[in-house]
C-alpha cells in the first residue's frame, strides 16, 4: 500500500515537473534557465512603493502622488507639486472659484486615461467651475475621507464629490494594500479610532512572503493556472487584514457622518469596475456593498448618485471594450460619468448658487 501510494506521489510530482518546464518552454531558453519569484517580483514592483514609484509614502494617509512625477509623455499621467493629478483647463472657458473638490480612488484619478481624460477633468467646463482631482489609485474610503479633510483645509471647496467602488470598502478593512502600509478606522464605544499613525514604513516585500508563496511562487504553471479565474491576483497581492469581513460597510455611516462635518455640499458617486458585467457573481456583491454605502451616505445627509444606469447603458449600446479598457474607464467611459455627475450636481444645486 505504502509503495502505491508513493508510486503515485511520484507520478504526479514528475506530471507537475514536465508541466512546469513545457509552460517554461513558451517563454524560450529564458524562462528554463531564469526561476525568479513571480510573487516577490510582483511585490517588487508594486506601483505604491519603491523609489520609481508614482506614489510616495505618506504618515497620515499611507501614500500619496509623487509630487512632480510624470509618466508616458504628453500628459500621459503627472501629479503636481502637492502630489494631485492635474485638472487642464479648457482654453477659453472661464472657470468658476471656489473649486469642486474630487476625492476617491483609481476611478476618480483616472488610471488608464491621460491627465485631460478622467472625469474629473473632464467635469470642469459642464459645470463650469475649476475642479481639483485629489483621488489617488488605490484608496479605502477610509483614506478618501482623510484626503477631504485634509485638503479642503487649504482648498476651500465650494462641494466634494466622493467617488467610489465596491472593493474600496474592503480596503478599509485593511492596514496594508499593495504592499504600502495606510491608516485605518476601529470602531470603540460608538467612535472612530484611526489606527496605524503615524503610518509607518512598509515592509521589505521578501518579509511579506508566506511559506507557500516561498515554495511555489516560482512557478510559473501556478500563475498561469489561477490567472484566467482571478485568482492571481489574490495569490499575489501583499494586503493585511486587520478587521473582519464586512465592516467596512459599517465603517461608511460614522465615515460619512464625518465627511458631511466639514460643511460643504457633498455628492456620493458609485462607480463600478468592468468585473460587474464580466461575471454575475461579483455583481450580486457589488450591488449589495454599493446600496449599503449609498443608504449610508443618504443618511449622514449626502447627496448620492448611482452611476450603474448610465454604464450599463453605456455598455449596451457600445459595449464593454468601448466603455472600458483593461479595467478602468476608457475616454469614453469617463466622458460618460463627468455628463451624468454635472447633471446630477445641476439638479442638485450643487455647488449653490452663492457659492462664487
Amino acid at each position: 500500500m505504502a509503495g502505491r501510494l508513493a508510486l503515485l506521489v511520484g507520478s504526479i510530482l514528475f506530471s507537475l515537473v514536465v508541466l512546469e518546464l513545457g509552460v517554461r518552454a513558451l517563454d524560450g531558453w529564458d524562462g528554463l534557465t531564469h526561476w525568479p519569484n513571480l510573487v516577490l517580483k510582483q511585490r517588487n514592483d508594486s506601483w505604491a512603493r519603491g523609489d520609481s514609484s508614482r506614489a510616495v509614502p505618506d504618515p497620515r494617509l499611507g501614500f500619496v502622488g509623487r509630487p512632480g512625477y510624470r509618466s508616458g509623455g504628453d500628459g500621459a499621467l503627472t501629479y503636481d507639486a502637492h502630489g494631485l493629478r492635474p485638472t487642464p483647463a479648457p482654453e477659453g472657458i472661464a472657470l468658476a472659484e471656489p473649486p469642486v473638490l474630487v476625492v476617491g480612488d483609481s476611478f476618480a484619478h483616472g488610471d488608464e486615461v491621460r491627465d485631460g481624460e478622467s472625469w474629473p477633468a473632464r467635469l470642469q467646463p459642464l459645470i463650469g467651475r475649476r475642479v481639483i482631482n485629489a483621488a489617488m489609485s488605490g484608496y479605502g474610503i477610509d483614506q478618501m475621507v482623510l484626503r477631504a479633510e485634509i485638503v479642503a483645509k487649504e482648498a476651500k471647496p465650494a462641494a466634494i464629490i466622493l467617488s467610489f467602488i465596491a472593493d474600496d470598502v474592503r480596503r478599509a478593512e485593511m492596514k496594508r494594500v499593495w504592499g504600502a502600509e495606510k491608516p485605518y478606522f476601529e470602531p470603540v464605544n460608538g467612535e472612530l479610532v484611526e489606527r496605524n499613525v503615524p503610518v509607518p514604513p512598509s515592509p521589505d516585500p521578501r518579509s511579506t512572503l508566506d511559506l507557500w508563496q516561498r515554495l511555489f511562487g516560482w512557478s510559473v504553471l501556478l500563475d498561469t493556472v489561477l490567472r484566467p479565474w482571478g485568482w492571481q491576483y489574490e495569490w499575489a497581492i501583499d494586503h493585511v487584514r486587520v478587521l473582519p469581513h464586512g465592516e467596512g460597510e459599517r465603517l461608511a455611516c460614522p465615515l460619512f457622518k464625518r465627511l458631511a462635518a466639514i460643511g460643504v455640499p457633498v455628492l456620493v458617486v458609485a462607480e463600478y469596475d468592468s468585473f460587474h458585467w464580466r461575471d454575475e457573481s461579483w455583481r450580486r456583491v457589488t450591488r449589495k456593498t454599493d446600496d449599503a454605502v449609498l443608504a449610508c451616505a443618504g443618511a449622514a445627509g449626502l447627496a448620492t448618485l448611482d452611476l450603474f444606469e448610465t454604464i450599463d447603458e453605456g455598455v449596451r449600446r457600445q459595449g464593454l471594450g468601448t466603455i472600458y479598457r483593461r479595467g478602468h474607464p476608457s475616454p469614453i467611459g469617463t466622458e460618460l460619468a463627468a455628463k451624468r455627475i454635472a447633471a446630477e450636481l445641476a439638479a442638485r444645486h450643487i455647488p449653490p448658487a452663492t457659492a462664487r
